[in-house]
């Protein structure tokens, strides 16, 4: 069965919106819940995931990439230091931060994104997207000046993560064309060449040593939380190339931050780390607002963007591969 491109654009949309905002859950949950001592180390059994769903996919023959060679790491660079970097600081932001103040740092990424494709893929927003972008971060300015939970570090990993972010979805919409190296190429690869720095972090700060001996591995909860977030996280990494090829970088971007809608309201029940403040609250509504508006500007009230860049349909994500994710 082949799907329409407007359904491939929803589907994606909405398939990344879900992975991410369950993924985001679960991750609060391992690490502050359960206080799991190490992101680097979740982030490698993410990466580990990753390989052998793909391993396994290629020794079927579903799906099939390019062999290693230096020519294929130079394809992929320099989107894993973007990876590891996204994944580092975002696991980071997590634990230290309350889930609505961390979603709300995360509308930078917008901004951030914004700016990255005028410069780098000279695509220019309508002014009507410039307004609801100022919006979301305006409410964010504000719901963070009274941040009651104020931590110099949680917020400096979101911002540091809002600027990875930005980088992967703009260069991930670039290395698109990349017709030898492949979309399940780019995941896999990225996928392995992160392992090493992600082992060699956790290594040095005593991370893996503390996992290795964490007293949660006997709980049964905790290990089914831990399986789903690890191989949540490979299904996060394909829904968002999914996404960005059949939208945009900025609009993969932005549907992170709509599913966040249900995120921060969640997060003031979940993880019990909300301090609710009046200023705070009004923030976060502004700032939600400012979501809904560029979602009707952008899935609704549709018109062309100047200078946007075409990216080859062969190189995308096929409707009929949705069979893999189905599967």
């Amino acid at each position: 069965m082949v799907y329409s491109e407007k359904f491939m654009k929803l589907f994606s949309a909405t398939l990344y919106g879900g992975v991410s905002f369950l993924i985001m859950v679960v991750n609060k949950l391992v690490l502050t819940s359960y206080n799991f001592p190490s992101p680097m180390v979740l982030g490698l059994g993410q990466m580990l995931a990753a390989i052998v769903v793909l391993s396994a996919l290629r020794g079927l023959r579903i799906i099939d990439f390019a062999p290693l060679s230096l020519s294929v790491v130079s394809k992929v660079f320099p989107l894993p230091l973007f990876y590891v970097g996204n994944l580092v600081s975002g696991f980071i932001g997590t634990k230290r931060l309350s889930l609505p103040m961390f979603t709300v740092l995360r509308r930078f990424s917008i901004v951030m994104t914004m700016l990255g494709e005028f410069y780098i893929l000279r695509i220019v927003a309508p002014p009507k997207i410039v307004a609801s972008v100022l919006a979301m971060v305006g409410g964010a300015i504000i719901a963070a000046v009274d941040d009651l939970g104020f931590d110099v570090e949680g917020y400096t990993s979101v911002l540091l993560n809002d600027c990875f972010t930005a980088a992967n979805g703009v260069y991930t919409r670039k290395k698109l064309d990349a017709k030898d190296l492949g979309k399940y190429g780019l995941l896999f690869y990225n996928a392995l060449l992160m392992l090493p720095p992600l082992l060699i972090i956790a290594a040095l700060t005593g991370d893996l040593e503390r996992c290795l001996h964490f007293a949660g591995w006997t709980d049964p909860v905790f290990v089914m939380f831990f399986f789903a977030s690890c191989v949540m996280g490979f299904v996060l990494m394909y829904s968002t190339l999914l996404c960005t090829a059949h939208n945009s970088a900025l609009t993969t971007t932005i549907v992170g931050c709509l599913k966040n809608m249900m995120t921060t309201y969640m997060g003031m029940y979940i993880g019990g780390d909300y301090a609710f403040s009046v200023s705070n609250f009004v923030g976060l509504n502004i700032s939600m607002a400012g979501s809904l508006i560029y979602s009707y500007l952008t899935f609704v009230d549709q018109k062309p963007v100047s200078g946007e860049l075409s990216v080859d349909k062969e190189s995308l994500i096929h409707p009929e591969e949705l069979k893999v994710v189905r599967s």
